[in-house]
């Protein structure tokens, strides 16, 4: 491999990763975009749902972790367990160029501007470190916008409870399936305010590629007609057309490299062969996701920084969010699905803030479809779930169960945290991320609010029966995390609490930066894809204007 010295290295080409790239190459600096994985391609994940739930033990989905990555998860009691991606507690992100934006449900959400300023609206929460974003929506908006043309976005322009908005979606917001169209007259009825979902996903034609065909196995899956938008398909490919952008796939990054003097000069990592290589640079931008980012720079220590690169303060690896989903599911009588991809397609916002003595809260809309797999493992408290009543539910009833979900904003904790396990390590021997912590208990307050407000929906609808997903119970559900896990790398104007500025450059390391949801103060109440491109433009854009003073 040659491994001439370059402006920049970035970790991950995930969401913000792959805009990250696109931006420094555009800006003419020389660039080398790491990825674990390698390139999608849709002949190799057909919409096989078997492989999408690792049904097939002997693989897992969209990644190389299966059988080359391990972590632990400590319990409330202090135990100790050894898991691999087959298992919930993993908290998996997609292992190939892309990441999750590939084989995502592609929602396009911008936070609300009270995101950006909780402590400010809610007040000091106890036992949390809840804190305001060390900038706002306005400042934040510009790169919203840049995310939502230069990568891709369908939706109205006029929805209600959003921020102010510059420039409207460059598409026109998807049409409702059934579900959509029911459950949208219902909220009316109900006094609250439904619209149309924000999707990373062409409407009509859009940058050279073709509309959404409304495959109805779409969510977790590649797109058959490359509609679906990703950094794979959109930032990535321009950042490799400047000559500036190399993409080098199947390498894992095992440390980042830090001097004497405390500047990052490059990283050390493993190719395909497993054979490792040091790869040089003046810039190092670590996009990884919120427990890998965290990991690797825990995992990098030096002379000036033993605890792991911008570790000196015991911030790196705390805060880890992910987000609650709570809401209900309802049978009804009559058909109400479609199946017409996503199958989410309606939202509302009413109950993301402001909700009387409730912090934060979420966003509720119709679900993606639910493939015959997995709606078999999910029956309503007292049904069957084998023999020939399961088997009678499920072809009575697979068209006649409606949903209301949604992510719930998290609150943030101090001992939520990722750390390094002392004797775990991967294929590669790099010691292993250990997840432990709790939930604060105002995460079970709002789950149980979000899910009564979804009942509600549902039975004005003319559902039979309903009933919930499970309710957090703080202490035995362990830290979250998930495909949306945050927090782990916050941002802030004070070193002493918090891990980067808010351009993503770590306090103590002028030459090294974060440019992922491990960010992010707090989680939002929405799917965070678009805001993590907002970032990875800002800190991108960062870089750019001030890369003579960084080097």
């Amino acid at each position: 491999m040659d491994h001439k010295h370059v402006n920049a290295i970035v970790i991950g080409a995930g969401a913000g990763g792959g805009v990250v790239a696109k931006e420094l190459a555009v800006g003419g600096l020389s660039v080398i975009l790491f990825e674990r994985g390698g390139w999608p391609v849709y002949d190799d994940y057909m919409n096989d749902e078997m492989l999408l739930h690792r049904v097939k033990v002997m693989d897992s989905a969209y990644g190389v972790d299966w059988d080359k990555n391990r972590r632990v998860s400590i319990d409330y009691e202090g135990k100790r367990t050894t898991v691999t991606p087959a298992d919930g507690s993993y908290n998996n992100i997609a292992g190939w160029v892309g990441s999750g934006t590939a084989n995502y449900g592609a929602m396009g959400w911008r936070y609300m501007p009270e995101d950006f300023r909780l402590k400010t609206v809610y007040g000091h929460v106890e036992g949390s470190t809840l804190e305001d974003w060390p900038f706002t929506y306005d400042d934040l908006e510009p790169y919203y916008v840049k995310a939502e043309w230069e990568v891709g976005v369908s939706g109205d322009s006029n929805a209600p409870f959003s921020g102010p908005r510059s420039k409207p979606y460059p598409m026109p917001p998807f049409e409702y399936n059934h579900e959509g169209r029911l459950f949208h007259q219902v909220c009316k009825r109900l006094g609250l305010h439904p619209f149309p979902i924000p999707m990373l996903r062409n409407s009509i034609a859009y940058n050279g590629r073709a509309a959404c065909v409304r495959n109805r196995n779409c969510t977790g899956c590649l797109c058959p007609v490359d509609a679906k938008n990703g950094t794979q398909n959109t930032v990535i490919p321009v950042a490799m057309k400047t000559g500036n952008c190399i993409v080098k796939t199947h390498c894992m990054v095992a440390e980042i490299i830090v001097d004497d003097r405390g500047r990052a000069k490059g990283v050390n990592y493993f190719d395909e062969n497993k054979k490792g290589h040091i790869q040089t640079a003046d810039v190092v931008v670590v996009s990884s996701s919120a427990i890998e980012t965290a990991r690797l720079l825990l995992n990098s220590k030096s002379k000036l920084h033993p605890q792991g690169a911008g570790n000196n303060n015991d911030w790196v690896g705390r805060n880890l969010q992910g987000h609650g989903y709570p809401g209900a599911s309802g049978l009804f009588e009559f058909e109400i699905l479609d199946l017409k991809a996503p199958g989410a397609t309606m939202a509302i916002c009413d109950f993301n803030h402001h909700n009387p003595g409730l912090v934060g809260g979420g966003m509720l809309c119709t679900e993606f479809n639910q493939p015959p797999y997995t709606f078999s493992t999910v029956r309503p408290p007292g049904f069957a779930r084998w023999g020939k009543e399961h088997k009678d539910y499920q072809r009575k009833n697979y068209y006649r169960v409606g949903r209301l979900h949604g992510p719930l904003q998290e609150i943030p904790l101090f001992e939520s945290r990722i750390t390094i396990d002392p004797e775990v390590k991967d294929y590669w021997g790099i010691p292993a991320a250990a997840m432990s912590g709790s939930r604060h208990p105002l995460d079970r307050e709002n789950s149980l609010f979000m899910t009564s407000q979804a009942e509600r929906i549902l039975k004005e609808a003319g559902a039979t029966l309903t009933w919930v997903k499970g309710i957090p119970g703080v202490r035995n559900n362990g830290p979250s995390g998930g495909s949306h896990q945050a927090g782990t790398c916050r941002m802030g104007n004070d070193p002493k609490t918090s891990v980067t500025t808010g351009f993503g450059q770590i306090h103590q390391i002028d030459n090294l930066f974060v440019a992922d949801a491990s960010l992010m103060v707090t989680n939002g109440g929405f799917n965070p894809a678009l805001t993590i491109m907002a970032l990875g433009y800002r800190v991108g854009d960062y870089i750019v204007k001030n890369f003579n003073s960084i080097k």
